[in-house]
């Protein structure tokens, strides 16, 4: 449906973002994934023609020449909801009114996207009094309404606390799911991206580097920067001892991993990168299929949310995380002994770095 090809967006004449190529397919969600001022928001606006840009952007096959007209098929919500002082209905109906459809029309429109997103109860009500949560619901409520074959959502549940936020993001992919309507969304919260997305575009330092699916994003990052970005905190220099087709045996400082991954092509010092989460602590040495598993001692405890970041030393630095129920069940505290383990099948093996 949507194509780019060596897509660059500029603010003013300085350039901010570029992506080598994008391919979106109907009914795709895709969510653009960084942290603040790596260039999503500039990008997306490039993908919907609201900024200058370089490269080939098309649509349905053809060059986008035309902004203008290909305007009319798109939606755009930005992090604000920016909406008007009038009813909520009339906001949600204002997209629709500026293409001259009718009153009756855009009225029952607007209604209908109103009540998808648990807003309609509201339609007689000022917009000005609104909540940010309920505000930014007839943003989108306004957006849909317009039935729009790509929907651009740049960043609209950054300003709202974390409860309505996650009230929001569920109500979001239920209705987008029902509706089936094409998504481009901007986020720096990766559960938001797990959430909504079929794929995601990994934007650091204004480049568009990783396009995947969710698993081999956050599974498979291509580089220690993305890895960091994801949740990989584990990201340890190894030398490989020994590999075979089914498994590669890495050393790190003293002690001896088995990943069943191979390593990177010609690359003996590859960096390992392993999810905190993919870490498992115990008391005692169990009989488990993890294959890695290394007495070690806790350095540092630090509550992160609702798990427990631990600080490990197994003759190597390592990072785990446990739920902090789980923390407390077991007595953890500094200086303690455990036993840290964590299967073959889970480590990714990245090239090193080399300047």
């Amino acid at each position: 449906m949507l194509e780019a090809r060596d897509l660059v967006a500029y603010r003013g004449d300085r350039r901010v973002a570029h992506a080598a190529r994008i391919d979106l397919a109907e009914g795709e969600h895709l969510a653009l994934l960084g942290p603040n001022g790596a260039g999503k928001s500039s990008l997306v606006l490039g993908l919907a023609a609201l900024v200058r840009t370089d490269g080939d952007l098309r649509y349905r096959g053809a060059s986008v020449r035309d902004a203008d007209a290909y305007r009319r098929h798109i939606a755009v919500v930005f992090q604000r909801p920016l909406l008007l002082d009038r009813s909520v209905r009339e906001n949600a109906a204002l997209g629709l009114a500026l293409r001259g459809v009718s009153k009756r029309e855009r009225d029952a429109r607007a209604e209908t996207e109103l009540a998808r997103l648990s807003v309609g109860q509201l339609a007689d009500r000022s917009a000005i009094g609104l909540s940010g949560g309920e505000a930014q619901r007839v943003s989108i409520a306004r957006a849909l309404a317009t039935d729009p074959e790509i929907l651009f959502l740049d960043e609209p549940f950054s300003a709202l606390d974390a409860p309505t936020r996650e009230s929001l993001v569920a109500d979001l992919a239920r209705v987008l799911r029902e509706r089936g309507v094409t998504t481009v969304m901007v986020t720096h919260d990766r559960d938001e991206a797990l959430s909504l997305a079929d794929r995601i575009g990994v934007v650091m330092n204004g480049e568009l580097r990783q396009l995947d699916t969710p698993e081999a994003v956050f599974g498979m990052p291509t580089d220690p920067e993305i890895a960091a970005f994801v949740g990989i905190e584990n990201v340890i220099p190894a030398r490989v001892e020994r590999a075979t087709d089914e498994l590669t045996t890495l050393r790190i400082a003293d002690q001896h991993v088995e990943v069943t991954e191979p390593p990177p092509a010609g690359d003996d010092f590859p960096l390992m990168c392993l999810r905190p989460d993919d870490v498992i602590i115990a008391r005692e040495a169990a009989t488990t299929s993890a294959r890695n598993s290394f007495p070690a001692r806790i350095v540092r405890i630090e509550p992160i949310g609702r798990r427990t970041r631990l600080v490990l030393d197994c003759g190597f630095p390592l990072i785990a995380h446990v739920t902090r129920q789980s923390a407390r069940e077991m007595g953890l505290a500094l200086g303690d002994q455990v036993v840290a383990s964590f299967k073959a099948t889970v480590p990714h093996l990245l090239p090193r770095i080399r300047h």
